[in-house]
């Protein structure tokens, strides 16, 4: 398994505009991890250097004992697999199965362990019964769980999902979300921006803010969804559950609804006395 590590990055595109400036984040080997901000935060451009797709104008970027500037993006990428967020700039085969197919294919697996992977990816995507479909004959929804499924098959240690829920209807991010939690249950590293707060603050370990080219702060979803100033410094929204339990002003960092209603209980009952 690979942790990851960016030390002292920076990001400037070739016509000067500086997207990424100064961070330094560390992502422990088998976290699930999730970074948000505003469009314009830096937050894909940060992943791109994760995967070697962008290589840092300044500092370095380590995937493990790897710096992603030796290193092609090829190499890099059976490593670290990108999931992008529109999967049209991803897909290029004529159907799910071969577009799944394709990363193991490349990989000098036996034709066993090639076949096991792709089952595998397509069961847990639920995308088995389009296997033989053209992917751009399925709707963006579906299309994007060929791009996971292709990720999937590849068996990378990190994994980076790019906006997975946008798009997604309810039961679409329910299979996302147990897509995550079974890998994480399997060890592997796990990076997803995204701009869904609800979504954010139930799935993952640990939240990454961007705001304006910086790493604002970096915690478990109790600290980052009741840190006010880092919400507006961000220019993030608390999650519904959190912002009920701040309208009541009851003194708890509630995240899940359980949580919440716990919480509302015990203040009731206090009052009740």
């Amino acid at each position: 398994m690979q942790n990851i590590n960016l030390k002292d990055v920076s990001y400037c595109y070739p016509n000067g505009f500086c997207a990424v400036d100064n961070i330094n984040i560390e992502i422990g080997k088998g976290e699930n991890v999730v970074i948000v901000g505003q469009n314009g935060a830096g937050k894909t451009t940060t992943v791109k250097m994760m995967n070697g797709l962008l290589k840092p104008s300044s500092g370095n970027v380590l995937v493990g004992n790897k710096n992603t500037k030796d290193y092609t993006t090829a190499q890099i990428s059976r490593y670290v697999g990108y999931v992008f967020q529109n999967p049209d700039d991803q897909i290029f085969h004529s159907t799910v199965e071969l577009e799944v197919r394709y990363g193991p294919a490349t990989m000098g697996l036996s034709k066993e362990i090639e076949d096991q992977r792709v089952e595998r990816a397509l069961k847990m995507t639920g995308l088995t019964k389009h296997r033989d479909e053209n992917p751009y004959n399925l709707p963006l929804s579906i299309r994007k769980f060929v791009t996971i499924a292709a990720i999937i098959a590849m068996d990378t240690d990190v994994m980076i999902f790019d906006e997975p829920t946008a798009g997604q209807d309810l039961e679409g991010t329910q299979q996302l979300i147990k897509v995550i939690n079974t890998l994480h249950e399997e060890g592997k590293t796990l990076i997803t921006i995204s701009h869904d707060m609800e979504f954010a603050a139930n799935n993952f370990e640990k939240i990454i803010v961007m705001a304006n080219k910086k790493v604002v702060k970096i915690g478990k979803p109790e600290d980052i969804f009741y840190d006010f100033t880092t919400l507006n410094q961000a220019m993030l929204k608390q999650p519904y559950v959190c912002r009920i339990v701040s309208k009541l002003g009851i003194d708890s960092k509630a995240i899940s609804l359980n949580d919440a209603s716990r919480a509302i209980l015990e203040r009731w009952k206090k009052n009740a006395k």
